[in-house]
């Protein structure tokens, strides 16, 4: 690797923490040692005050993940489940599913307390997403990392959610990502058309949709009860689209349904529409 100077660079560095996934630990070891080599080299270097913060803790560990031989954070799994309490209680989740740092020998090792402070001390979290034919939406996995950081950091960070998918990544925040999954996927009257032709699959993947959105509505700021609002509508509210989900897969039906009590429960959605309870409670009773 090469080390450009602060002239080539033009502003201060920046100190970067990687929070890597089980399958990236097990994959790339060599690309782990580089990043670890590189900052520690950086760290190193005899630079003006204000040019390097690595400098202001050189021998801290800046790449975390899961313990070794476990994968994954979990928190949509619990947010599904509703057993957590609030927001705090998922940040501490997500902490405890990242508490072991990696370098250059291999090897984990538990350091909970230095991931914390790392967290902490962060001015803003990027997400890059760099598979074709996934958003931000259509997995968990963006929903427990991206999400989970927020619920860990708290309110004042800036998330930026990153599609490196095309020949010029796209940077958005995590709030206009959502926003724009939710106009163009979510409530698109084509996308939902293709999913009801594939029956008890396509419901599936619907109800995944509306569980990731929920996700994020515990576990950030970035969901506004009137995305709560149109996802409904073009879902439970939709006679054709909820008669679909009952017959096709009821057991999403119910999935979908109690997603959105939950929201109502929990406070993070406020709709206006006397008609929702009512709506969501029919769907439980005629998909049991």
């Amino acid at each position: 690797f090469e080390i450009l100077p602060p002239a080539a660079l033009g502003r201060a560095r920046v100190d970067v923490t990687l929070r890597i996934s089980g399958l990236f630990r097990d994959v790339f070891p060599t690309q782990i040692a580089l990043f670890d080599a590189a900052a520690r080299a950086v760290s190193a270097l005899d630079e003006a005050e204000g040019d390097n913060p690595l400098a202001d803790d050189r021998d801290a560990p800046r790449i975390f993940g899961a313990a070794p031989g476990r994968y994954g954070v979990g928190l949509t799994d619990r947010i599904a489940a509703d057993t957590f309490t609030d927001r705090a209680d998922l940040g501490e989740a997500y902490l405890a599913a990242s508490g072991h740092a990696y370098g250059a020998d291999g090897e984990g090792f538990a350091a909970g307390d230095a991931f914390r402070e790392r967290v902490r001390r962060a001015d803003a979290f990027v997400h890059v997403q760099d598979m074709a034919g996934q958003d931000v939406l259509d997995s968990d996995a963006f929903a427990d990392h991206e999400g989970g950081f927020s619920a860990a950091a708290g309110d004042g960070v800036a998330l930026y959610h990153v599609d490196a998918t095309a020949a010029a990544p796209k940077v958005r925040t995590l709030s206009a990502e959502i926003a724009r999954v939710v106009r163009a996927r979510a409530t698109n009257p084509r996308w939902l058309a293709g999913q009801m032709r594939h029956g008890h699959r396509g419901a599936a993947e619907i109800a995944e949709t509306v569980g990731n959105l929920v996700a994020f509505a515990a576990t950030t700021n970035a969901v506004r009860s009137a995305q709560f609002d149109t996802v409904f509508d073009a879902t439970l509210g939709d006679d054709a689209v909820r008669a679909f989900l009952i017959d096709a897969n009821p057991a999403a039906a119910v999935a979908i349904a109690r997603s959105f009590d939950q929201a109502l429960r929990r406070g993070w959605w406020r709709t206006r529409r006397n008609s929702v309870a009512g709506r969501i409670a029919e769907t439980l009773e005629r998909a049991a």
